[in-house]
This record gives C-alpha cells, sequence and structure tokens, in this order.
C-alpha cells in the first residue's frame, strides 16, 4: 500500500499540487460553492474541525478531475500547513481531524453524484489512511439511510466505527469536544439565520480558503523562480538504469518489506 501510494504521489507530482492552484479565482470560488467544504477551527485535542455540505453538492458543474485536484490540494494543505501548525500551538503531536457531514436538503438526485464521492473517497482511503478520528452525520433526513446503504459497503470496519449519527444538528454531542465557535454555523445560536450564508465556513470568503488559496499562489511562485533559475544553471544529466536494474531494485525492495513483515510477525509471536 505505501509502495502504491509513493507510485502515485510520483505519477501525478502530488508534492507539488499546492503549487497548482486552480484559476483564475473564479473558477477555484466556484468549485468550493459546489463541492460545499470547510475548516471551523479546532476541537480542544487541537484537530482541525472540517465540515462537508453532502446535501448542497452540485457535483455536475465541472469536470471530475478538477474536484479531485481540489479535495487531493485540501488535504495536502491539511497535513503540511494546518496539523503542523496546531502540533506547535498544542506542544504535541497532531495528526488527525474531525469531519462533520451536513446531510441538510439531502435528496435522491444527490445520489447521481456518487460515483466522484466514491473516487474521493477511494483516494482518502489508499493514501489519506487514519487522517480522520470521527465522522459525525448532521441533519440527517430519511433518505440518508438510503445514501448509507450505498456508501457503507464502501468503507473499511475501522472506518464504520468511527460515523457517529448524530439526532439533528448534534450539537449537545458536539460540544463535548469542541466550543461553541467552532460548532459549524447551523449548530450555532449566536449567528443569525440571514447571516448564515455569509459566515458559513463553505463560503469562498471564509478565512479558511482565503488562506489557503494565497499559500498556492505563494507555492507558486516559489516552484516559478526555482524553475527559472534552474534554466539558468548547467547540471550534469543523471543516466536512467536500465530496465534489467530497475526490475533488480524493485524486487529487492519488495524482499525488504517481506522480511520486515515476517519480522514484526515473528515478534509479536515471540
Amino acid at each position: 500500500m505505501i509502495l502504491d501510494s509513493l507510485q502515485w504521489r510520483i505519477i501525478d507530482d502530488i508534492d507539488n499540487v499546492l503549487s497548482r492552484p486552480i484559476e483564475p479565482k473564479d473558477t477555484y470560488d466556484a468549485i468550493r460553492e459546489s463541492i460545499p467544504i470547510g475548516m471551523t477551527g479546532f476541537c480542544r485535542k487541537g484537530r482541525p474541525v472540517f465540515v462537508i455540505g453532502v446535501g448542497s453538492n452540485g457535483l455536475d458543474k465541472f469536470p471530475p478531475h478538477m474536484y479531485v485536484q481540489s479535495h487531493i490540494q485540501i488535504n495536502e494543505y491539511r497535513d503540511k500547513v494546518i496539523l503542523p501548525n496546531s502540533s506547535r500551538r498544542m506542544g504535541y503531536f497532531v495528526g488527525t481531524c474531525l469531519k462533520i457531514f451536513d446531510m441538510t436538503n439531502l435528496r435522491i438526485s444527490t445520489l447521481s453524484d456518487i460515483k466522484i464521492l466514491s473516487l474521493i473517497a477511494t483516494i482518502d482511503d489508499l493514501n489519506y489512511p487514519e487522517k480522520t478520528d470521527t465522522y459525525y452525520i448532521a441533519n440527517a433526513p430519511y433518505i440518508f439511510q438510503a445514501c448509507w446503504r450505498v456508501v457503507r459497503p464502501l468503507l473499511h470496519e475501522r472506518t464504520k466505527r468511527k460515523v457517529h449519527v448524530l439526532s439533528g444538528c448534534g450539537r449537545e454531542e458536539l460540544l463535548k469536544v469542541m466550543d461553541e465557535n467552532v460548532l459549524p454555523d447551523f449548530c450555532r445560536s449566536d449567528i443569525k439565520l440571514e447571516d448564515r450564508k455569509t459566515e458559513s465556513c463553505f463560503s469562498p470568503s471564509h478565512p479558511f480558503h482565503e488562506e489557503m488559496w494565497n499559500y498556492m499562489k505563494q507555492e507558486a511562485s516559489k516552484l516559478k523562480c526555482v524553475a527559472s533559475s534552474t534554466k539558468k544553471t548547467s547540471h550534469t544529466a543523471v543516466p536512467l538504469p536500465r530496465e534489467e536494474e530497475f526490475r533488480s531494485s524493485q524486487s529487492t525492495c519488495h524482499h525488504f518489506a517481506d522480511n520486515v513483515v515476517r519480522e514484526v510477525t515473528c515478534s509479536s509471536h515471540g
């Protein structure tokens, strides 16, 4: 699984995905509005709290690869910026997050987007495992049961155990792990109904999205500077290995992995 994930990162140049913002900004904002996701703050243990508007998405406005790229960028920003900053602030390692799925306005038509949602879930499962401690399901209507029957088989057992279906908006249960100012806008009593759209973490103008956009633009500028300086610098080309050498090194890598697994197994039995 690790080897496959590393190959995926190399082939798709994931390490530099934050240097490739989706432009123009209007397109980036439109994607954010058609697949609502945002971050409201941190729980009391320092874990970032993400909110996903499952019932409010419209995944038919852009090609699937743009939604996937946007989702991967959020994952990378979380792992490279948000979690390290939270770890420094808390004084101990913070490596996971909490996710709240808002099912408001969930309809049968939403099931037509299951292909893209399944693709995103698969990417998370294979390349960002164990990054979410708990999945909270809020405002779940009757149709959620139908959706859950479709999605549940796609999840690993360990993921199924993390899912908590809340009663209504789940305000009381969420307050057990986070302060009121971190609650999603639909749980907060201090935000007027008419202000919820502008105050929502889904809004492209929300600080989370603005900070992430600015970070990507800075990373893009850095990459351009590096590329420009590289063109002016002479370098010695490194010869690529022959195919049989590559196969030999690949075989050695797998052999090493097998030995590690064997050692761990023997140690556990001992």
